[in-house]
């Protein structure tokens, strides 16, 4: 990744994995939002340990682009000495982290969308999916017996490969009017492409 030619200042918003840049994608789309005109690029890091690597790489140390991201809240140690160490210092404060531009997932992204739709609403979007039969199957099994609908629906989006990322665009894409988690509004309006949903 290069620095815009004519000396525009790109926004690149690091994420953990395909499902937070699948998510954010369809969101913007959604709201009719062109994050290609915007000028804002979703990088997934592949995990968030690499955040480091990528904001020395692409932040004020890097390319001097401007960063903004998604993280989950249980990670927040880590992005701050991220951050921190590729040139942000004001990120050692967690609470600075939102005038940054970078936004917390309550537990992670599948329970900012298991909350936003509820457990009936996650099924829905299963069974429209063509895959309740599959949803059945895990719950019969011995391992998952007696657990909450919320934990077998988590269990369930992650249990197989791609199916993080799918079900994402899935459930941003039949998010009721205004039940978009928050910190996927706030990233997109904090990167100036947000609009109320």
């Amino acid at each position: 990744m290069r620095p815009p030619p004519d000396g525009t200042r790109r926004t690149v918003v690091l994420v953990e994995g395909d499902s937070d840049r699948t998510a954010l994608q369809a969101l913007a789309r959604r709201q009719g939002l062109d994050l290609v005109a915007a000028d804002v690029e979703v990088v997934p890091m592949g995990g968030i340990t690499n955040i480091r690597a990528f904001a020395s790489h692409l932040g004020p140390r890097g390319l001097g682009l401007r960063l903004a991201g998604l993280y989950d809240a249980p990670d927040v140690a880590r992005v701050c000495r991220g951050l921190a160490a590729a040139g942000l210092p004001q990120a050692l404060d967690p609470d600075a982290l939102p005038g940054l531009g970078f936004f917390a997932c309550h537990a992670d992204l599948e329970d900012e969308l298991i909350r936003a739709h509820g457990t009936d609403g996650v099924e829905r979007v299963i069974e429209a999916a063509g895959e309740t039969r599959s949803l059945r199957l895990l719950a019969g099994m011995p391992a998952q017996r007696g657990w909450t609908r919320v934990a077998l629906l988590r269990r369930f989006l992650g249990s197989r490969s791609g199916r993080k990322a799918r079900y994402a665009g899935l459930l941003v894409e039949a998010l009721e009017p205004g039940r978009v988690p928050p910190p996927l509004g706030a990233l997109l309006a904090s990167v100036g492409c947000g609009a109320a949903d």
